[in-house]
């Protein structure tokens, strides 16, 4: 895999790039502007929905800066997992939707600068999501989400910051247990006349890992352009790319759980499982008046080369139907949005609209490889399998908002989807017979909302709306009656979802409240797995309801609070069969009504205190609980809950022209045993993925002073 930094270097010609400096001084208050709601930069109490936002000053302050599940518990709705496994990504769920995942994200849609991180199908990605170049993170939550598209049980969108108003060079450095380190270095600065300018951020990120088997490294870079042209048009251009190299450690079993925790499996072993990635993206946003409104356009594509090695046993890749045990994926993907906003009075009341185009294709060759040789293991041995996948997702949708009354607003949107498989199967037997196909699903998705400005601090709101998730193409990949071609039989699950909350601001304090209700149809579950083969089928309704309670502010100049609660009750609502173990040509065990979807906690919080004797020192004290897991359908197997506790420590020097952000963090203060997060139905019993005990993390933080 060729490194990332020429990449980098190469930019300097056309500098550019979009990042926050972790280390810069908190950031703008919450009610500064949200722009995910409604596609347009709204005050938070005047959303009629969920949404949340994560400013830089907390995603950076003395972080790691790794991954999303850092700064994710703030929101309360959003189970966010760091799997200690990096060839796998991490599990986040939103309102419980999300946790059927085994590798990657679904469920959710992901966005980074507007450009989507989620394929047509549902399938995401945020390995190559730039932290150290973070402005914020936004979070959407409940029935508003569907105006995404599929797979929208949430939207999780991370912006870059502007460029700084002169040029500078800042870097950052970071050490921690099990041989973590980080490394990043920025370049920003402003354009010699006119507005907009550049900013290139690169980091590397290595990790021996606290399990064995699990070693990392990854690195990132991202070029970004903004500026304006014409008489009213503004631009933003990103480029990112990402190198990934990780093994992977598989989960463990109840038995060697109460072992070795650092342990692998004895299978990553014997097969050396391990994954490579590399990406490359570019992205280009574009927005001019039109008249009495505003034309936005974003462009975008890239491709993503992935090379995995699995443990599937030798045996069971005599089946002439197994797809081998190497995975070798080269995608391409690209899209576009275009989309019309106006903005003025309807009936003398202020009132918005949207309406827009969006589509989304990817192509994909998928090969298989047998993951032997002769009698060596962990290598690519013979081709077993090799498709081309297409993917083509078109939407249409429209928006509108009305203030129809002084301190009530309503607010209503429609999107019609269209997802479209295509798969070309060029590796045919006598054995193994054809499995093209094409399959098309089609959904329209209507929400409503309304919202009483109760005070101009109080705002109450409910919405409703419907909601959809197709199948991924890895899901109808194969039949459950065993017969060639695409699981046609396999639904999109469909789901009827309200909320109905309440948010504050005063001065400092905000607080968030939400209740919700989710009921989804055709349910997507395990149908069989047998010869390296997982079938998936239609199976149950479920319901997921709970309750969000976010709380933050100071209690003096000196102390800051912030708290995320959230209790969740997601159950199947009537009773199906499945696999219960692997291999399994047909459903042997019964999953009882009223058993609890797996991989979620009915109860979760995350609670922060802060001490500020100065403006140069932050002392700060994390809480995160969370509440027992099931980790299969049948409920016969579970992670018990625990509570553990972070602190850390940050000081500002001013060396010269140079300030030094220095930080130290202790991580599971009480050196904690818990299981951090599980895979959900896994065939073979290895369901849990340790988390790490007592650990330390030491970093700086330079960049040029200010006046």
């Amino acid at each position: 895999m060729r490194p990332i930094f020429p990449f980098v270097f190469a930019s300097l010609a056309a500098p550019g790039a979009l990042a926050q400096d972790p280390g810069q001084a908190p950031a703008r208050a919450l009610d500064a502007v949200v722009v995910t709601a409604t596609r347009s930069e709204q005050d938070p109490l005047q959303v009629p929905a969920a949404i949340d936002r994560i400013d830089a000053d907390a995603i950076g302050r003395a972080q790691p800066r790794a991954d999303l599940s850092e700064s994710l518990p703030r929101v309360p709705g959003v189970l966010a997992r760091d799997r200690q496994n990096r060839a796998q990504d991490l599990q986040i769920s939103v309102r419980g939707f999300g946790t059927r995942a085994s590798f990657g994200v679904r469920g959710v849609r992901l966005y980074s600068d507007g450009i989507p991180a989620t394929m047509p199908d549902g399938q995401g990605q945020v390995s190559h999501f730039a932290l150290e170049a973070a402005d914020r993170i936004e979070v959407l939550r409940g029935p508003f989400s569907a105006l995404y598209g599929n797979s929208s049980g949430g939207v999780i969108q991370i912006f870059s910051a502007p460029p700084p108003d002169r040029s500078e060079i800042a870097g950052a450095f970071a050490a921690g247990a099990d041989g973590f380190r980080r490394g990043s270095l920025s370049w920003r600065g402003p354009w010699p006349s006119g507005p907009g300018g550049y900013r290139i951020d690169a980091g590397t990120l290595a990790d021996d890992g606290y399990r064995d088997h699990s070693r990392a490294r990854r690195d990132s870079a991202q070029l970004a352009l903004q500026g304006a042209f014409g008489a009213d048009g503004e631009f933003r251009a990103v480029a990112n790319a990402l190198d990934l190299e990780a093994d992977d450690p598989q989960g463990l079993t109840r038995a060697e759980l109460t072992g070795d925790r650092r342990a692998a499996s004895a299978g990553a072993f014997q097969f050396d499982t391990r994954k490579t990635v590399r990406q490359r993206q570019l992205g280009l946003k574009l927005a001019h008046g039109i008249g009495v409104g505003r034309l936005e356009a974003v462009v975008h594509g890239g491709g993503r080369e992935t090379v995995q090695y699995l443990s599937i046993p030798v045996a069971a890749q005599a089946n002439p139907l197994s797809s081998g045990g190497v995975v070798d994926l080269d995608r391409g993907y690209g899209g576009a949005d275009l989309r019309w906003q106006w903005r003025g009075e309807w009936a003398s009341r202020p009132a918005g609209i949207a309406v827009g185009a969006e589509y989304q294709r990817s192509s994909e060759r998928r090969r298989g490889y047998e993951n032997f040789a002769g009698a060596r293991l962990g290598v690519r041995g013979a081709l077993r399998r090799d498709e081309r996948d297409r993917l083509a997702g078109s939407d249409r949708y429209l928006q509108a908002d009305w203030e129809f009354a002084p301190r009530w607003r309503i607010d209503a949107g429609l999107r019609r989807s269209r997802i479209a498989f295509r798969s070309r199967d060029a590796f045919v037997t006598a054995a193994n017979p054809d499995d093209s196909g094409r399959l098309e699903y089609a959904e329209t998705t209507p929400v409503a909302g309304l919202l009483f400005r109760a005070a101009d601090s109080v705002s109450l709101y409910a919405n409703a709306g419907k909601g959809f998730e197709t199948p991924t193409f890895n899901e109808l990949s194969y039949r459950s009656d065993g017969r060639s071609g695409l699981n046609t039989a396999l639904r999109a699950a469909s789901s009827d979802n309200v909320e109905a909350g309440l948010r504050m601001r005063r001065g400092e304090e905000r607080m968030g409240f939400a209740l919700f209700r989710s009921a989804t149809d055709d349910e997507i579950v395990v149908a069989a797995n047998q010869g390296g083969r997982s079938t998936f089928a239609n199976a149950a309704s479920s319901l997921r309801r709970g309750a969000e309670w976010s709380w933050s502010g100071a209690w003096s100049t000196h102390w800051r609070y912030a708290l995320a609660y959230t209790y969740l009750d997601a159950r199947y609502r009537e009773a199906f069969v499945v696999c219960g173990a692997a291999p399994c040509a047909r459903p042997n065990q019964t999953v009882a009504a009223g058993n609890r979807i797996p991989g979620l906690p009915r109860t979760q919080l995350w609670a922060e205190l802060r001490w500020l004797p100065d403006e140069r020192i932050d002392f700060a004290l994390e809480a995160q609980g969370v509440g027992r897991v099931f980790a299969d359908d049948a409920n016969t197997a579970a992670a018990p809950g625990y509570a553990i506790f972070d602190a850390s420590a940050q000081r500002r020097w001013r060396i010269g022209g140079i300030e030094a952000i220095g930080f130290v963090r202790i991580q599971n203060l009480f050196d904690r045993r818990y299981v951090g997060s599980v895979i959900v139905n896994e065939s073979n019993g290895r369901y849990f993925e340790p988390a790490p005990g007592r650990g330390w993390l030491v970093g700086v933080d330079l960049k040029p002073a200010r006046p």
